[in-house]
């Protein structure tokens, strides 16, 4: 088909490479909590200072400077607390890096569009997947504005790009510009300046294999005692051997907690981080480890018993069952999320709906297969033109949350999933199966329908329900036209359902049964003739009538 792309060929996602889990720390005394701040607030100043050091490196980089670093934040903790800042420096930097990056493959993407847009005469018709021109000399004129904006933004860029600068805000860029907007964000600068000094606090560690409980730096054992390794001007205020100090809280990992227990009797790393809720007034701690890369199943098994299309939309999960063929099972499932509010309550929102899925799924033994989506390219201002509610709607969509929770999920509970391309999965879904679902109680949506056609794709069938007819005739003398369902269905030749109510044919209802098996009408070519084709002689009474 002309000026269509081609479609990826699906495949099984592959599982998490980690775990991590969270559980709150109870019994803190004020005590303990005083230690964790001047803990987290001193090694947070050594991270601070790491970090510019880091950024006024460069992308020159090498292993003596990083053993410079590191030698010289030991002085002030220990050579575990170094290495974990140091890393995780290293980390912060790579990733700003990545971002500078991607900021400026999309300033590039502007600056083309608004080019060719402006080349063009004003209200110039565009092609398919290629505007036009702009509607009125008012628009042109104020994207030429643009266009210098945008240009001197991806100078900028580049030239930070080449000498390696990076921005970097330890904290949050957000939380710095709160500072500008206490009334809106409805706090006092006492309050802000709280939670500033929380979020640039450094209480993490790195796991290490062989050593004791899995991290020497902060320990945890079966039981939930916690301890951490004091950094050296803070020695004085250990209370246990070897300049440690236990914590009076407790901690139990509800979820996944046997297995973190396997791994920490086992001497396994383990990673911890600690850190403190402001809003709630309450600490946290969080450990992650690293995990064997699950065996995926080959798409074949995964599909063998048919599988569950998804359809991601900006506030519901639409859902449909598909057996092996393609034809869909039963009616439509809708698993719905609100986004608004805060993040902790989208995050939740979003877990709930994917468990829902999640056991949906798993109580049918199916396989789960969603769209591989990819919303970087299309956010953008000039990509959608002056469509501001579809940048709205595709900016508010949690993809990348989204896949990587259900990923997750699914794998705890052996549950395989597909991805398959994305590309006209709602237009032909639309096209070819919203009709088919609509039922005399229930209207199907666009997203029903994508949800069909996206599992019709993980299956290897294509979305539409027929093949094109034979160019001969329109019977099935060259094969069976339907590619929907298979040879062997059941059910093709049984008796057709009774419709109760008048007819307009002449023989009332139910005085004759429904054809079953039309191989036995009397039809050319049917295997129910027994020879040529002739007519019966008449009687012979009739006979000489006719005469």
């Amino acid at each position: 088909m002309g000026g269509l792309r081609a479609v990826a060929v699906p495949f099984v996602v592959p599982g998490p490479s980690g775990v991590a889990v969270r559980d709150r720390l109870k019994g803190l005394r004020p005590g303990d909590e005083k230690v964790l701040r001047l803990v987290g607030d001193h090694l947070g100043s050594l991270a601070s200072g790491d970090l510019k050091v880091r950024c006024a490196t460069g992308p020159e980089y090498d292993g003596e400077r990083w053993a410079q670093r590191k030698k010289s934040l030991t002085v002030e903790s220990s050579s575990r607390w170094a290495g974990s800042i140091t890393k995780a420096t290293h980390d912060q930097w790579a990733l700003a890096r990545r971002a500078s990056l991607a900021y400026i493959h999309s300033l590039q993407a502007a600056v083309r569009t608004i080019t060719r847009r402006l080349s063009l005469p004003v209200r110039e018709k565009g092609a398919k997947h290629t505007p036009g021109g702009y509607r009125s000399r008012q628009e042109w004129f104020t994207k030429s504005r643009r266009l210098h904006a945008l240009q001197g933004r991806l100078e900028a860029a580049l030239s930070d790009w080449r000498a390696g600068v990076v921005h970097v805000v330890r904290g949050g860029k957000r939380l710095l510009n709160t500072r500008h907007h206490l009334d809106a964000a409805g706090l006092t600068e006492e309050q802000w300046r709280y939670r500033w000094q929380a979020g640039r606090r450094f209480l993490q560690a790195d796991g290490e294999s062989g050593k004791r409980y899995g991290n020497e730096t902060i320990r945890v054992s079966p039981e939930g005692e916690v301890s951490l390794k004091l950094p050296a001007p803070l020695a004085h205020l250990a209370n246990a051997p070897h300049g440690r100090y236990v914590l009076d809280g407790k901690v139990s990992f509800a979820h996944r907690g046997e297995r973190w227990a396997d791994r920490v009797t086992a001497n396994r790393a383990v990673a911890y981080r600690i850190h403190e809720d402001v809003g709630r007034g309450r600490w946290y701690l969080t450990a992650s480890w690293t995990v064997s890369p699950v065996q995926t199943v080959p798409l074949e098994v995964a599909r063998a018993n048919g599988l569950v299309g998804v359809d991601t939309n900006a506030d519901h999960l639409a859902a449909c069952r598909l057996d092996e063929h393609g034809n869909p099972v039963g009616r439509p499932v809708r698993f719905d999320y609100d986004l608004t509010g805060t993040a902790d309550h989208r995050d939740a929102q979003v877990r709930h709906a994917l468990m829902r899925l999640l056991h949906w799924a798993k109580r049918h033994r199916l396989a789960i297969a969603v769209e591989d989506l990819d919303f970087q390219s299309e956010r953008t201002r000039e990509k959608q033109r002056s469509h501001k509610g579809l940048r709205k709607l595709i900016s508010g969509m949690p993809v990348a949350r989204l896949r990587a929770r259900l990923v997750s999920m699914a794998a705890e509970l052996g549950i395989a999933v597909i991805a398959v391309d994305p590309a006209y999965t709602s237009r032909w879904g639309a096209q070819h199966w919203r009709e088919p679902l609509t039922t005399r109680n229930r209207k199907a949506t666009r997203h029903d329908a994508a949800a069909v056609a996206i599992g019709r794709r993980a299956l290897g069938h294509p979305i539409r329900r027929r093949t094109a007819p034979p160019r001969t005739h329109l019977s099935d003398g060259c094969g069976h036209r339907t590619v929907q369902a298979g040879p062997v269905g059941l059910g093709r030749e049984g008796n057709r359902p009774r419709i109760p109510g008048p007819r307009t044919r002449s023989v009332p209802p139910g005085r004759r049964e429904n054809a079953v098996n039309q191989n036995t009408q009397d039809r050319s070519g049917c295997s129910a003739e027994h020879g040529f084709w002739q007519q019966d002689l008449l009687p012979l009474g009739l006979e000489e009538r006719w005469r």
